[in-house]
């Protein structure tokens, strides 16, 4: 049968985790035989993190029931620190609660020993797979050096946290930013695209939500589905280089005067909402600029992270 090193060019590398050894090389033996892994091994949590950290395998077969530190404990480890290792459960009679506590943590798969001989080759075929095209979209993606974006986006505010997900992609590819620079980006986006949509497209005041929340939501809620405020869209341009990322968000609103905009520093405004958007978009952007007729927001963060060398 057709092999990942037959595949890929290269042969994957699998890290079995057992405390007993006979299990350990029982199931790296199965591995090897029927899947064309070479099987590396550990025999507790912590001697696994070692070998990942020095060897960097393709995917984790480990058990659960172990010293020092178990199955669910390493695969919430291996989540923390290496999110695309894939890491599959082994587990014995008995231990279906914990396997189940272990995939919530993350792990991928789980089969019980009993069965290992019969499903391991197939488990560890579909997840080598899709580690093997994830880490080549990987390696792909840090080849990037600038994309450039437009979406139109309707007057639906679920959809934004999904949204910014997206851009952040773009951050991760390029290697822009450091994590928390990376998280402030995301929340500066998020504060503009709620404004340009219930200021701008459905116009509800700043004024009404200080008043009365609820109200605030119930007249955007009405205003999706009136004309001629469900009609407008968002517009976004997101372009993201080697030096800065930048972005345009515009909404089909009739716009505002930017100049009397209140002073987001004041302390007299850091308690209203609009007051707290400004101040955060001010912050964690370089720079911020408003068309003139109040319907446009350009921002633009520069590089916080150093330069990869990795391609």
């Amino acid at each position: 049968m057709s092999t990942h090193a037959e595949s890929n060019g290269s042969i994957p590398k699998l890290l079995v985790v057992d405390d007993s050894r006979t299990e350990c090389r029982k199931a790296g033996y199965l591995a090897e035989k029927h899947a064309g892994v070479t099987a590396i091994y550990a025999h507790d949590g912590e001697q696994a993190l070692a070998v990942i950290a020095e060897q960097h395998p393709d995917a984790v077969l480990t058990d659960l029931q172990m010293p020092v530190m178990n199955g669910l404990e390493l695969t919430q480890r291996i989540r923390e620190d290496y999110p695309h290792i894939p890491v599959i459960l082994m587990t014995a009679q008995g231990s279906e609660e914990t396997a189940y506590e272990a995939l919530r943590a993350g792990a991928v798969s789980y089969l019980p020993k009993a069965i290992l001989e019969r499903e391991l080759p197939e488990i560890l075929s579909t997840v080598l797979a899709a580690a093997r095209s994830d880490k080549q979209r990987r390696a792909l993606l840090a080849c990037l050096q600038a994309r450039e974006s437009h979406f139109v986006l309707s007057n639906d505010p679920a959809l934004i946290p999904e949204f910014i997900k997206i851009l952040q992609e773009d951050l991760d590819a390029v290697g822009l930013f450091d994590y928390t620079s990376r998280i402030r980006v995301g929340v500066a986006l998020e504060e503009a695209l709620l404004n340009a949509l219930y200021h701008g497209n459905l116009e509800c005041s700043s004024e009404l939500r200080q008043r009365d929340d609820n109200a605030y939501h119930e007249l955007a809620q009405r205003r999706r589905q009136e004309e001629p405020y469900c009609s407008r869209r968002l517009f976004v341009q997101a372009r993201v280089d080697s030096e800065a990322a930048r972005y345009v968000i515009r909404d089909e609103g009739p716009g505002f005067d930017p100049s009397k905009l209140p002073d987001p520093t004041d302390p007299m405004n850091l308690g209203r909402a609009s007051g707290r958007g400004l101040l955060l978009i001010r912050t964690f952007m370089d720079e911020v600029a408003y068309n003139a007729t109040g319907n446009e927001i350009r921002m633009m963060k520069r590089r916080t992270a150093k330069p990869r060398t990795d391609h």
